[in-house]
C-alpha cells in the first residue's frame, strides 16, 4: 500500500499533493496552453512565466505530475499569432493563458468554448473580450492591466524630474496599443493644467521611433504608453533616450531596471501569478464566466539614480521619498 507521506512532492519546502488527494479524477493530468505575447528569450517575459508556475505550484501543480503546460511564444514581429493560437487550441487544452491583447485577440478568434484566463490587457471591455468585468459571461475572463488615469501621473512624474519640460512626445503603436486613446485623454488634462503641450506620435516600426526620438527638441520629454512593441524594442528606445539626453518614463518597472529613467505601472509578475489562482479554480470545476476580471493590485514608481545623473538632472527628495525602487 502506498503511504501519505509516498504522494507528497516536496518543492522548496512546501508539501504538493497531486490531482487524486484533492478530489479530482484520479490519473488524469490537466493541460494548459500558454500564449505570450512577447519573444522568447525575454528575460522579463520569461520571469512572468515563471511566475505563472510558481502561482500554479503553491496550488499544488507541478508539471511532469498533474499539469502539462504547453507554450507559444510569437516571433519578433507577431505574424504568427494566429498559427499559433490555432496549434494550442488543436491540442484542447483544458484552460488558456493568453499574454497580452494580441495573444488574447488571437485566441479569441480560434475558440468560443475552451476557458481563457487572459493577464496583461487593457481595456477588454472596450475591445470587446467580455461584456463588463463583474460578469465576464462566455468563456474569457482574467486580469486587465492599466488604468487609463495613470497617463497623468506619467506626466507629472516625469515633470517633477524636469520641470522645464514645456512638450512631451508620446509614442505608441496603434497595432499593439488601439487602447492609447483612453491613455491620451488623462495625459491631456494633466498637461494641460502644467502647460506643457503634448504631441501624439504613432510609430509602427523600430525605423519610425528611432527617426521620432531623434527630431524631438531639447525641451522635450517622451512618454512611452506600454505595449508589446515597446516591451519587445525597450532597449532601442531606452539606448536613444539615453544617448539623446532626453528624459523619458515608462509603463513598466523593467524599463527603469534596464537603464530607464522612471517608470510608473503595475508589477506584471504579480499579475501573472495571481492568474495562477484563476487557472486553478477553472482546473476545479468554476466556469470563467462565474469569475470576474480583476484589475492590478500592486503598483510601482522605479527611478533609475544612474540614469538621472547621466541627464543631468536632480530628483527631487519628495519623489524620491515615495518611490518603491530607487536605482543607484
Amino acid at each position: 500500500m502506498i503511504g501519505r507521506r509516498d504522494f507528497i512532492t516536496l518543492l522548496g519546502g512546501a508539501a504538493v499533493w497531486p490531482v487524486a488527494a484533492l478530489g479530482q479524477q484520479s490519473g488524469k493530468v490537466a493541460r494548459v496552453g500558454v500564449l505570450m505575447g512577447y519573444t522568447k528569450g525575454d528575460p522579463e517575459a520569461e520571469g512572468w512565466v515563471r511566475g505563472l508556475i510558481q502561482g500554479l505550484h503553491e496550488r499544488r501543480w507541478v508539471e511532469g505530475s498533474n499539469i502539462r503546460i504547453d507554450y507559444r511564444w510569437p516571433s519578433e514581429s507577431a505574424g504568427n499569432m494566429s498559427s499559433h493560437a490555432a496549434e494550442l487550441v488543436d491540442l484542447k487544452p483544458d484552460v488558456i493563458v493568453a499574454a497580452a491583447t494580441p495573444a488574447l485577440a488571437a485566441i479569441a478568434q480560434e475558440t468560443p468554448s475552451i476557458p481563457v484566463v487572459f493577464v496583461n490587457v487593457a481595456d477588454p471591455v472596450g475591445q470587446g473580450f467580455v461584456p463588463n468585468f463583474a460578469r465576464p459571461g462566455g468563456n474569457i475572463t482574467g486580469f486587465t492591466s492599466f488604468e487609463f488615469s495613470m497617463g497623468g501621473k506619467w506626466v507629472e512624474t516625469i515633470h517633477g524630474m524636469r520641470p522645464s519640460v514645456t512638450r512631451a512626445a508620446v509614442i505608441f503603436n496603434p497595432a499593439t496599443a488601439p487602447y492609447f486613446p483612453f491613455f491620451l485623454h488623462s495625459i491631456q488634462t494633466a498637461a494641460s493644467s502644467l502647460q506643457i503641450g503634448i504631441d501624439a506620435i504613432p510609430v509602427h516600426n523600430t525605423a519610425d521611433v528611432e527617426r521620432t526620438v531623434r527630431h524631438l527638441a531639447s525641451d522635450a520629454c517622451l512618454i512611452v504608453v506600454p505595449s508589446t512593441f515597446m516591451t519587445t524594442h525597450r532597449e532601442l528606445v531606452i539606448g536613444l533616450a539615453a544617448k539623446l539626453t532626453i528624459p523619458a518614463i515608462y509603463g513598466f518597472g523593467y524599463y527603469a531596471r534596464d537603464g530607464g529613467l522612471v517608470s510608473y505601472g503595475f508589477d506584471v509578475r504579480d499579475i501573472f501569478m495571481r492568474a495562477a489562482s484563476y487557472v486553478d479554480r477553472i482546473l476545479r470545476g468554476t466556469h470563467p464566466a462565474d469569475l470576474p476580471v480583476q484589475v492590478p493590485t500592486k503598483y510601482e514608481l522605479i527611478i533609475n539614480l544612474k540614469t538621472a545623473k547621466a541627464l543631468g538632472l536632480q530628483i527631487p527628495d519628495k519623489l524620491l521619498a515615495v518611490a518603491d525602487e530607487v536605482i543607484e
